[in-house]
């Protein structure tokens, strides 16, 4: 190893050191959005069951039972982690710390 690149490698981990958080701490929690926002749909669904009509489908149509709140939410979770956020993560990995 170089002592120009040990050298480089010091200087991005002091960047990184004060700006709080690490890049790889900082990804992990890019990648844990998703997976946070479809508990809190999970749980919104199980805190107030009256949202959901899949339970009682009294007389209600197709686009009624699939249009609900905490479906919406559990999407987009799934959508952020498995399209967005591996993307956002390796970017964050990858960026060269602020100087």
């Amino acid at each position: 190893m170089s002592a120009d690149f040990a050298h480089e490698l010091k200087r991005h981990e002091e960047t990184d050191a004060r700006d709080g958080l690490s890049r790889v701490a900082r990804a992990r929690i890019v990648l844990w959005l998703g997976p946070g926002t479809v508990l809190g749909g999970v749980l919104w669904a199980v805190l107030q069951p009256w949202r959901l009509t899949l339970l009682h489908p009294g007389g209600q149509g197709v686009w009624w039972l699939l249009v609900e709140p905490p479906l919406y939410v559990i999407a987009v979770g799934l959508i952020f982690r498995l399209v967005i956020a591996p993307g956002v993560a390796e970017d964050l990995l990858d960026e060269e710390p602020r100087r």
